[in-house]
């Protein structure tokens, strides 16, 4: 059945070449709301499913594009491990595939690795009607990229993902959150101060009052952590998945929320609206109507970037452009891969960048 199905994609996207049709890539739809609008005949990949090879011992597990994220967690639980990056979903149809191919990882993030980090290898159907695998036991790649990472991120923009394989790590034995009330330069400091000395940090925030963190490992180290981090311990189980999938209060807003990627050290930058940070404070989401050139100005004068996350109004005019303007040399970068993977500009085009 599934060899079927990678047929029919084959297919869809041969015929997309022979006709220049532009495709639209959609597993289970629920990351719909990041980057561009894009028109296209719709290539669903949901019905490409299913857990391939799973070795608890080995620490990996090959799965189809359209396996849902949440029966992947459900195997790796059975076991006893965990997908360390710590995935948000947003909606219960979310796939290993729009995973990858936003490369989007939760609050485990900054001490353990993006989801580009676990991926071992892929296979794709690129826009020239290639089916190719690259990385993990499969084939060495020696062109001078990681080619299968280069699919994380991507959003579907270099190749359509057929499979991935992913290094999985075990649960930890013990974990604890800790909260404690403090200013956002203090929260900053104590997180740095905290990653320098190895501490099994797993998770920190702060909500512009009180700073979170999350300690896991074993029972002893946590203990240890806990008497140099001091705070109480949070009762509510939920909380990082809350966080995580963005439930919280900040997150049902009509203003835009922008994510802002900075070094973890940046002063709070002087922008209106409310700011959560996540990652020791190297990621920031801003809820905020502050003119564009002036959000996007802030980060880029702390050497980072601002990507438009959420917009009640996306629909309106002029249409605000989702990722920060790339530099020339990046730009040329993107556009010689783009060529590569896909010179006839039928995946997912403009997804990203309206000349990519």
């Amino acid at each position: 059945m599934s060899q079927d199905i990678s047929k029919q994609l084959q297919s869809q996207v041969d015929e997309a070449i022979r006709h220049k049709t532009a495709l639209k890539i959609q597993g289970g739809n629920s990351k719909a709301f990041y980057g561009r609008p894009i028109e296209g005949e719709l290539l669903d990949v949901s019905a490409h499913q299913g857990i391939i090879n799973y070795e608890p011992t080995e620490l990996v597990i090959t799965a189809r594009a359209g396996t849902p994220i949440s029966e992947i967690e459900s195997a790796l639980n059975e076991h006893n491990q965990i997908l360390a990056f710590e995935p948000p979903m947003f909606a219960q149809t979310a796939t290993l595939g729009g995973t990858i191919a936003c490369n989007f990882s939760g609050p485990r993030r900054a001490y353990r690795g993006a989801a580009r980090d676990y991926l071992l290898g892929s296979k794709i159907i690129n826009g020239k009607g290639e089916t190719l695998s690259f990385g993990g036991e499969v084939m060495k790649n020696v062109a001078g990229y990681d080619a299968s990472r280069l699919m994380a991120g991507a959003m579907g923009t270099l190749g359509v993902i057929l499979e991935a394989s992913l290094k999985v790590v075990p649960k930890a034995e013990a974990e604890i959150t800790l909260v404690q009330a403090c200013t956002i330069d203090d929260a900053l400091k104590k997180t740095h101060l905290w990653a320098q000395k190895a501490l099994p940090l797993s998770a920190s925030f702060y909500d512009g009052e009180k700073l979170f963190i999350r300690l896991s490992s074993n029972e002893a180290s946590i203990k240890s952590a806990r008497q140099l981090t001091g705070g109480d311990e949070l009762q509510d189980a939920s909380f990082w998945h809350r966080l995580k999938e963005h439930q919280l209060a900040f997150f049902k807003t009509d203003k835009p929320v922008w994510r802002l990627s900075l070094a973890s050290a940046s002063a709070p930058l002087h922008l209106n609206g409310e700011t959560l940070y996540e990652w020791g404070g190297a990621l920031r989401w801003l809820s905020s109507d502050e003119p564009v050139d002036k959000i996007r100005h802030a980060a880029e004068t702390c050497g980072g970037h601002a990507s438009l996350f959420y917009n009640a109004h996306a629909h309106s005019e002029p249409m605000i452009e989702p990722f920060h303007e790339l530099n020339r040399g990046l730009l040329s970068v993107q556009r010689n891969l783009k060529q590569a993977f896909d010179p006839h500009n039928i995946l997912n085009p403009a997804r990203m960048y309206a000349n990519l």
